[in-house]
């Protein structure tokens, strides 16, 4: 992932912005690293990206200030995997934006059903990304969960630095 040479210097920050968050596997990658899916293979598997395509975006992603190498243990070997930084945490309330807003305003297909955004702290359901609707704190990884009925799953996020 290359940043765009030609708005690295921008004085508006919607462009700086788009310089690392325009390409949309950052935004899905930095999703499944919250949910605790940092291992390379879990990324590629859940993602349906090929491997090469992975690599270049982990590898931008980690120059960008996005991830971090973390080691965990594969059976006897140690391994290292992906786990988000201050930077990618600081992305939540723009991933829960983006799923409150296609709720509104996309059609949900057949089997679907409504992602609850559950703010464990108060046990809230909050229709807000950056904070929630039902108590008014600010909404960080490790207190939310988001209730995914297609997949009959409730998943908690993962703080920045962790890797399930």
């Amino acid at each position: 992932m290359a940043l765009r040479s030609d708005w690295s210097q921008e004085f508006c920050p919607v462009k700086r912005s788009l310089d690392v968050l325009g390409d949309p596997w950052v935004l899905l990658i930095v999703r499944d690293v919250l949910h605790g899916r940092g291992r390379f293979d879990q990324l590629r598997e859940n993602l349906g990206i090929s491997e090469a395509v992975l690599s270049r975006r982990l590898s931008g992603m980690i120059e960008a200030g996005l991830l971090t190498k973390v080691d965990y243990a594969d059976g006897a070997r140690i391994r290292q995997g992906y786990a988000a930084t201050e930077a990618a945490a600081d992305l939540l309330p723009i991933l829960q934006q983006l799923s409150l807003w296609a709720e509104k305003h996309t059609e949900l297909p057949a089997g679907g059903g409504h992602m609850g955004l559950i703010h464990e702290a108060c046990g809230q359901e909050t229709t807000q990304g950056e904070v929630c609707s039902a108590c008014g704190e600010t909404l960080v990884p490790e207190q939310m969960t988001w209730v995914k009925p297609w997949k009959d799953a409730r998943e908690r996020l993962q703080p920045a630095g962790t890797l399930r």
